[in-house]
């Protein structure tokens, strides 16, 4: 009885637990639904190039603290203690022939004994020790610079360092929204093709089932029949191809904004045209060429080259530095220390007079960096020009283009119904109806690709222009003002 009671107890428990572990992976495996603005915030929260881009930030942040340390003053303890195994010894004046010659020199002169009888050694010198056995220090001590070219130097390159740091953040959060943006839209354009694709599909099996009962009331020849279901084949491995498109879609926004590749993703959002007002391109190329992060970024580092100069520069000025110590000293040969305490003050002035040209040459080295920076803001100059200009030319072409298109699909619509009912009258032929089909969906996935082009084309102006919006960078940027 108590064994039965024990294995249903058993039982029931295992029960709860697949129940807890069931209903845990089914809360884990939950749809994420997302709107672009929430997959940006996402992107910028786990996006690995903005974590870095970050870090770099707070890593500039230190460096300014670093370098006005070295403006502060310095206090160092130190201490030690030890022992002679040998006692150093060092050449000294002999004593003992010293004191033995003034004694016979004493002599001879109170006329106890005369000269002759008096005797002198040479005088040389002998090897002596004055040291004991147990020594011991304790020091404090402080240095103050008072002036230093390169400390001075040093905070206001550091400073620099920071902005680019932040300058290079805020162009890493552009192209993350940027890349969000894209990817997101593409996310849409492999959704809605699929659905046009299910769409066709669907049509050619409600067209299958249609010419099947025809041609059981004898009113459709094999031949249409035939036709009819060549084209639900054909139209299948499209369909996967579809549906694979979009999951690699898919996958590649959740790279991007940080969610686990297994989980489910569906996006809110449609690929919808707008007429947007755009500048012209005088005004859009002085914009980008002010505001584009690329170049803000580049600016900060010519800044920060130009601090470097000056850096190797500094390296000319003499160095003046307040240094002030105390020290507590003892000795003894047995631990019966002997102690005393000394303390001095003064200033210390040091300027590099020769030093192999090594300060010339870091100077060239830094000169030279600064002239490649200030190349390469030119050379991206003439690419935003170029690329301001190819945007434009894409974007008035799909303006251009899409209102024939509204209208072509509008056509293939009413072609399709009108195919079907005459199929359906006997006026019409099963090839009208396929042909109708593939021209409805040929013109829907042209329609969907350029509306895809120009919401692009938009984002990719927003990018050059450095147009993002500011909620995205206050996130990172707390420390100090935009």
């Amino acid at each position: 009885m108590i064994k039965s009671t024990l294995k249903n107890v058993s039982l029931i428990l295992t029960a709860i637990v697949v129940l807890v572990i069931s209903t845990a992976y089914e809360s884990n495996a939950e749809e994420k639904t997302l709107n672009l603005d929430q997959a940006i915030e996402m992107a910028l929260e786990n996006n690995h190039d903005t974590k870095n881009a970050l870090l770099e930030v707070e890593k500039a942040e230190a460096a300014i603290d670093e370098a006005y340390g070295y403006a502060y003053p310095t206090i160092d303890l130190s201490g030690q203690y030890y022992r002679f195994l040998e006692k150093p010894k060092m050449p000294f004046p002999d004593f003992e022939a010293m004191l033995g010659n003034s004694v016979s020199s004493g002599l001879v002169d109170y006329g106890l004994i005369s000269e002759d009888d008096a005797k002198y050694s040479q005088m040389g010198t002998t090897l002596q020790s004055f040291s004991l056995k147990n020594n011991f220090e304790a020091k404090a001590e402080l240095t103050q610079i008072l002036f230093s070219s390169a400390v001075f130097t040093g905070i206001g390159a550091s400073e620099d360092y920071y902005n680019l740091a932040k300058e290079q953040l805020k162009s890493t959060v552009n192209i993350t929204v940027f890349n969000v943006k894209k990817t997101f839209y593409g996310v849409l354009l492999a959704q809605e093709a699929y659905d046009i694709l299910n769409e066709s599909y669907e049509n050619a099996k409600q067209n299958l089932s249609n010419v099947k009962a025809f041609y059981e009331q004898g009113l459709a020849a094999e031949y249409d029949k035939m036709q009819a279901e060549i084209k639900v084949e054909n139209i299948r491995p499209q369909l996967l191809d579809a549906e694979n498109s979009l999951k690699n879609a898919k996958n590649g926004l959740k790279m991007i904004i940080g969610v686990d590749i297994e989980s489910d993703l569906s996006l809110i959002g449609q690929l919808n045209y707008s007429d947007n007002k755009i500048a012209d391109y005088i005004d859009l190329k002085s914009t980008a060429l002010e505001d584009n992060f690329d170049i803000r970024s580049l600016r900060s580092k010519a800044n920060l080259d130009q601090a470097q100069i000056e850096l190797a520069e500094s390296e000319y000025w003499p160095t003046l530095a307040l240094f002030a110590n105390a020290s507590y000293n003892g000795q003894s040969d047995d631990f019966d220390f002997l102690t005393y305490s000394s303390a001095i003050v003064g200033l210390n002035l040091s300027i590099n007079i020769y030093n192999g040209g090594r300060t010339f040459h870091k100077k060239q080295q830094q000169e030279i960096s600064k002239m490649q920076t200030e190349t390469q803001i030119h050379q991206i100059k003439e690419y935003l020009s170029m690329d301001i200009k190819t945007k434009l030319n894409e974007i008035e072409k799909v303006k251009s283009s899409l209102e024939a298109q509204e209208r072509n699909v509008k056509l293939a619509e009413k072609a399709y119904t009108m195919s079907e009912v005459r199929y359906k009258e006997g006026a019409g032929s099963q090839l009208e109806v396929l042909n109708a089909d593939i021209a409805l969906k040929q013109a829907k996935t042209n329609r969907l690709k350029s509306v895809y082009e120009y919401i692009t084309a938009l984002a990719e102006i927003d990018k050059i222009l450095g147009n993002v919006d500011m909620k995205y960078m206050r996130r990172f940027l707390s420390r100090k003002q935009n």
